[in-house]
């Protein structure tokens, strides 16, 4: 499956925030053919919003019926190039924040049914245009029309809970205030058909065997955020912080400019390591993050044995090093080249074996999920692929204190 970034506009390789391209298949003929779009979910899922209002967006802007009753249904025949350029629309009004662009947006109900979306990543608060017909289509949804209902986001409409906290089992303050103050069933939107599909989607990401961290902070190379911390600083001059980020920016996209179609035309490893001397990032655990996403494809086992020299010399046996070089190779097969997720293994043993990555750092790696450098599902995702390794390097360890 083809990843791209959410925000189109942005063309950087190491933008965080991915979705898949969509998938649609024309079915039927004459007055009856409709398009079907086929993975409606996960792009729905990657932007934290419905699939309903998605497909409904559709319709408004294309003037042709839906329905999301068991399959995502456009009439009439639409190609993808169509879809994709009518989402960007959908993710421009009602998923990007309007001040720094960051997805990480909630759409909130108010009173009297203003729509607005709170960031979570700069706080900016932007209201919706309500001349909007999706707008009508969310309040209807959300059953706001009682006075005085605040509904929760629009990635979990229902019950005045989040998605965070279907997927947590967690209540709303509301909701729980309802239940303890009422002889009523408290949450009533709980029940509706969209909190139930919502509820499934967040069930099965959800992987019990493994513990979820709250490591919300990483390398984020994009224009967008190294423009958003310049504004923050209110015209001040740049802090040593942004100063690094745009060193890693520069890294990469000089790493990329001199690499051609091939990996094997990147620079040599003496050359790599100039660059670093050159940009004052040796001593920075985020260099060899930059060198995991762009130094590999699908020969990667072998290309680690062709960089040891240089990935040896930069990591050296240092435990901050070798979790920025998981985490960038945790980037790389999660949003880069997900088909080499099942290599994962192979991937683990190559570094293991080569002594760039000690056993207690991948096991303690692959113990936990993290947000630190892809999104949760994407990091359970590789973290899934890697237990078979992670389970012979527990065992082996148990046999050996046994013995």
């Amino acid at each position: 499956m083809s990843f791209v970034n959410i925000c189109r506009e942005n063309t950087d390789p190491f933008y965080r925030y991915k979705m898949p391209l969509i998938q649609s298949k024309v079915e039927g003929r004459g007055n009856g053919i409709k398009t079907a779009i086929l993975n409606l979910d996960e792009v729905a899922r990657a932007l934290a919003r419905p699939p309903s209002y998605v497909v409904k967006y559709f319709g408004y802007e294309l003037g042709a019926q839906t329905s999301d009753k068991g399959r995502y249904i456009v009439n009439g025949a639409h190609d993808a190039t169509e879809f994709q350029d009518c989402l960007d629309g959908f993710i421009n009004k009602f998923v990007l924040c309007a001040s720094c662009k960051n997805p990480e947006t909630e759409i909130q109900i108010k009173e009297k049914g203003v729509l607005q979306r709170d960031c979570k990543a700069c706080g900016h608060i932007s209201f919706l245009d309500p001349r909007h017909k999706l707008i009508t289509f969310i309040l209807k949804t959300a059953g706001s029309g009682k006075k005085g209902k605040k509904a929760a986001t629009a990635s979990a409409i229902g019950g005045g809970q989040s998605i965070t906290e279907i997927a947590s089992g967690q209540k709303s303050a509301s909701s729980a205030a309802t239940a303890s103050g009422s002889g009523e069933v408290a949450g009533h939107d709980d029940d509706d058909v969209l909190t139930k599909k919502i509820k499934a989607e967040a069930a099965a990401l959800e992987d019990q065997q493994i513990q979820v961290a709250d490591d919300d902070w990483a390398v984020d190379m994009s224009k967008e955020a190294i423009e958003a911390r310049a504004r923050e600083l209110e015209g001040l001059s740049l802090g040593t912080e942004n100063q690094e980020q745009i060193k890693f920016n520069e890294f990469g996209e000089w790493l990329l400019q001199e690499t051609g179609e091939s990996k094997d035309d990147l620079p040599s490893d003496v050359d790599i390591y100039k660059k670093i001397v050159e940009l004052e990032i040796l001593e920075q655990p985020e260099t060899v993050q930059v060198l995991a996403q762009v130094l590999f494809d699908e020969d990667i086992v072998e290309q680690i044995d062709e960089h040891l020299g240089l990935l040896a010399k930069l990591i050296n046996h240092d435990e901050d090093y070798e979790k920025a070089f998981l985490g960038g190779l945790e980037r790389y097969l999660g949003l880069e080249n997900q088909a080499l997720i099942p290599a994962v293994p192979k991937i683990l043993m190559a570094v293991y074996d080569k002594d760039l990555i000690s056993e207690e750092v991948i096991v303690a790696w692959g113990s936990k999920v993290s947000k630190k450098y892809v999104p949760k599902d994407v990091s359970k995702k590789v973290r899934k692929a890697a237990k078979p390794f992670v389970k012979w390097l527990q065992e082996a360890d148990e046999e050996s204190d046994e013995e």
